[in-house]
């Protein structure tokens, strides 16, 4: 019985590292070992097949063959910047795509675990220092644009190839100015005119945008408005070594719920999503930011998910996730408009869950969401009176150990126990060892004799794991704490501490605890326990340093309780 807790310790370690590499793996867009594989989308024409030009083919709700508008050749193009408080978007007239969105609030760092990059730049004698530029989500390198048109079985209508020209509109919010719009106006296509409004206003990280369409022709049409985000298959890294993050296209209605789809699911045509729901939205997730398509109004809509051909200009290893609206059928003259909301922005939990129902679900937590949105919100309440993330990790820690202190005081009281009854123990072991049956039967009734749990001591780790790997979950997904400072060298919480000085601090503890705890009595089983918090600190050297900080401090508090309680139990 007094290697149970020992025992019970390593699975609790070893389980811990296999739930923090499942959470890593769902965290990076790969399935989890608990849920079933994605089943083989079905081989039928799926909403959104795209042509050529990568325009969505018109559905069979639209009426006959699906036709898609062409791509004109040498259309001409020209950008347009608009810029406010906390956006400065590109407009390509071609089309009226966002091709590129900078975030002036939100700047670059360098990535301290990324040393090649350093060492590049030395050998290119560039500069070492490094020069912070805004984030960029929308950008040419990636092809990664949010594209809009429309499409029919009729014929093809103006599309994202479809020329514009600026009917009017700002370039700048101006003080005291809430909003600007710009409005372009497509030539017709089809019989059919397409307006598109850009609206953008002060303070937010979504643009409203406008479809009115007109039927200029002589006969009915029946167009279908498709809104579309599209990148390359290239990955967004996390803010240190072991932090990897999920990039690619997800999914959101309220029957299916929130899905993530990986690029080589798409590749290997296995994509299973709801493809046609009353509600929901579509979006591209990276680390910290995300863009999305909302259309929050109930409605019928149909979600794509799919792999550009290639062809015309698009290159062959761009992605597309949208979503297809019906409209009503115009007569002659008649005319209809469609709004939609285009978010493109940091993962703030608290702002994204007012946009769309289910769109702070972008902030993912893997499999332990439930411990992680509670322990978010209250670190989101501390941070509200303390002001510093760093200081609002400490105060969790103490909140924490207020409401466990009951079931560590528990804990410790039979550690220190334990520790007090080692030499009988050991006298028990060396007098029984060629009676292994007379000896468990010995040592249990020493235990009953003096209340002693021998698997005690191991209640406080069942109870702050999960805490710990939601916390990790936490601090990982975060945007507000993205280069936020604690004090002195250590100036952003969601990356390694660049000195390690934080791990070190931390396996320096976790080493006195063992010397606190009794020994084991297998020589080689003390050996390892030893060994443990050593494997452990090493393993946090890439660990974001306010999970490192959170579990030092935890170290420390457990430290001075267990010393008190032996200091009252009378043991050294």
């Amino acid at each position: 019985m007094t290697d149970i807790r020992r025992t019970v310790l390593w699975v609790v370690f070893t389980a811990s590292l296999f739930l923090l590499w499942d959470g890593w793996q769902r965290h990076n867009g790969h399935p989890s070992m608990f849920s079933p594989a994605p089943r083989t989308a079905a081989q039928a024409p799926a909403p959104g097949a795209s042509t050529a030009t990568g325009v969505p083919a018109a559905t069979a709700a639209a009426g006959a063959a699906p036709v898609a508008a062409a791509a004109p050749a040498a259309a001409p193009s020209e950008k347009v910047t608009i810029r406010t408080d906390v956006l400065t978007v590109t407009v390509d007239t071609l089309g009226g795509d966002i091709i590129r969105a900078e975030l002036p609030k939100y700047l670059t760092s360098p990535d301290p675990t990324v040393t090649d990059q350093l060492l590049q730049m030395v050998r290119l004698k560039q500069p070492a220092p490094f020069t912070p530029q805004p984030v960029v989500l929308f950008n040419e390198a990636q092809h990664y644009r949010a594209q809009t048109g429309l499409v029919s079985a009729q014929g093809p209508l103006p599309a994202h190839t479809t020329p514009m020209t600026v009917v009017a509109g700002d370039t700048a919010l101006k003080d005291g100015q809430d909003e600007i719009k710009l409005r372009l106006e497509s030539a017709e296509v089809g019989g059919v005119k397409l307006i598109k409004t850009f609206t953008f206003k002060r303070g937010a990280y979504t643009v409203g945008v406008t479809h009115e369409v007109v039927n200029t022709g002589t006969a009915p049409v029946t167009p279908q408005v498709y809104l579309q985000l599209v990148r390359d298959g290239s990955t967004v890294t996390g803010g240190a070594a072991f932090t990897p993050s999920f990039t690619g296209p997800a999914v959101y209605n309220d029957k299916t719920k929130f899905k993530t789809i990986k690029f080589e699911d798409i590749d290997k045509n296995k994509v299973d999503i709801e493809k046609t729901a009353n509600d929901g939205w579509v979006s591209m997730v990276q680390h910290y930011f995300a863009s999305a398509w909302l259309v929050n109004e109930a409605g019928n809509r149909e979600f794509f998910v799919r792999k550009l051909p290639g062809q015309v200009g698009v290159r062959a290893d761009t992605y597309a996730t949208g979503l297809v609206f019906t409209l009503p059928t115009l007569a002659p003259g008649a005319s209809t408009t469609q709004t939609a909301t285009l978010f493109a922005g940091p993962q703030e939990e608290n702002n994204l869950a007012k946009l769309a129902p289910g769109l702070e679900r972008v902030k993912d937590y893997g499999m332990l969401t439930i411990i992680a949105e509670p322990l978010f919100w209250l670190l989101d309440k501390l941070h509200g009176f303390i002001g510093n993330w760093g200081w609002t990790i400490v105060a969790l820690v103490l909140l924490l150990k207020i409401a466990l202190y009951g079931l560590n005081a528990s804990a410790y009281k039979s550690m220190a126990k334990m520790k007090a009854l080692a030499p009988r123990i050991n006298d028990l072991k060396e007098r029984y060892k060629d009676k292994p049956q007379e000896m468990q039967q010995e040592m249990m009734r020493i235990y009953r004799e003096e209340k002693v749990n021998p698997i005690g001591g191991c209640l406080p780790i069942f109870a702050q794991m999960p805490i710990f790997m939601a916390l990790y979950w936490v601090l990982l997904s975060t945007v507000e704490m993205r280069q936020a400072p604690w004090m002195l060298w250590i100036t952003d919480l969601s990356v390694r501490d660049p000195y390690f000085i934080l791990p070190l601090l931390m396996m320096a503890s976790s080493l006195f605890q063992v010397w606190l705890n009794p020994p084991a009595a297998d020589p080689m089983q003390q050996k390892m326990m030893w060994i443990m918090p050593v494997a452990f600190g090493i393993m946090f050297f890439v660990f974001p340093a306010g999970l490192v900080l959170y579990w030092l401090t935890n170290n420390i508090l457990s430290i001075a309780q267990q010393w008190m309680i032996n200091k009252q139990l009378g043991v050294n």
